[in-house]
């Protein structure tokens, strides 16, 4: 793609190219240790952190003497390397220990292990994951961070409906075209056709998550994309053809869209956020809320 017609998609849309690294986020796994334990554990052997306003766990890395994928606190789970933006779906989805809980697309483990954190353990968290590849990460992830409320299935998510069981809620990551801060060589290998290339799936797993929610129960949808075509015009779609209304997303970010492409969508979208890099410092991404009404 032309890196021009980015430049006036995104200006359209309200945003803004910006060449941003955002800075390495970890969130301390409460589940092998305490948030106060980890920090103190961590700024011993040089690791500079910051607490981050807006997440429950998260800490900003201000600086670090080495890789922190790769020492000894991270592989015994006292911390998962993860975006800041990326922690911001489960706090939305507000797990409870009570809770039967339903992760659409599971892998790597990062929000599956977040769910069971804030559960505590308890409660039942099913991970779905249809990828081959990517089960073996899931697990090993799962056992690192000591989850123990979690059971893991190698299925294609939207076939849930086969299953006689209704969730309380349900965390849909949902496949999407993804964005230029996570991947270098993104502009170079996108085309504006391809942005409505995982609109059939988007909807199928979306629909399904509804389909076996209980009446009240919440689903959050989230991407990593800034492209209105994941975000606000599949749950425009929403909105259209399920049984659900979108709750109020209370985080950083900017409304919805309302409109797009001369298209008005629904008022209700504002109830979403969306994270610009050059405001937030993290990831592009899009947050909705939804509960079922019937």
């Amino acid at each position: 793609m032309d890196r021009q017609l980015l430049i006036k998609r995104y200006a359209a849309l309200g945003g803004k190219l910006v060449d941003i690294q955002p800075s390495k986020v970890i969130r301390v796994n409460t589940l092998r240790i305490s948030e106060a334990e980890c920090v103190q554990r961590l700024s011993v052997i040089g690791v500079q952190l910051k607490k981050i306003s807006f997440l429950k766990y998260g800490y900003e890395v201000l600086a670090s003497p080495f890789s922190l994928g790769a020492i000894t606190e991270c592989l015994l789970g006292y911390y998962y390397l993860q975006e800041s933006a990326s922690q911001l779906p489960v706090q939305v989805l507000a797990p409870q220990p009570s809770d039967l809980i339903l992760d659409m697309a599971a892998a790597p483990g990062g929000k599956t292990t977040q769910l069971a954190q804030w559960m505590g353990n308890k409660g039942v968290v099913i991970a779905m994951e249809k990828a081959n590849f990517r089960i073996e990460g899931l697990r090993v992830n799962l056992e690192r961070c000591g989850t123990e409320n979690v059971i893991a299935y190698n299925t294609d998510a939207s076939k849930v409906v086969e299953w006689p069981v209704r969730f309380d809620k349900v965390l849909l990551d949902a496949p999407c075209s993804g964005n230029y801060i996570t991947d270098a060589d993104w502009i170079a290998k996108r085309e504006p056709e391809d942005f409505s290339r995982n609109t059939a799936v988007q909807r199928q797993l979306l629909k399904a998550g509804i389909d076996v929610l209980k009446k009240d129960g919440v689903l959050v949808y989230s991407t990593c994309s800034s492209e209105p075509e994941d975000n606000e015009l599949v749950i425009d779609w929403a909105l259209k053809n399920l049984p659900v209304e979108l709750e109020p997303v209370d985080t950083i970010g900017d409304p919805g869209l309302m409109r797009y492409n001369n298209q008005e969508l629904s008022p209700q979208i504002a109830k979403c956020r969306r994270l610009w890099p050059h405001k937030t410092n993290t990831q592009p991404f899009f947050i909705a809320k939804l509960r079922r009404t019937q």
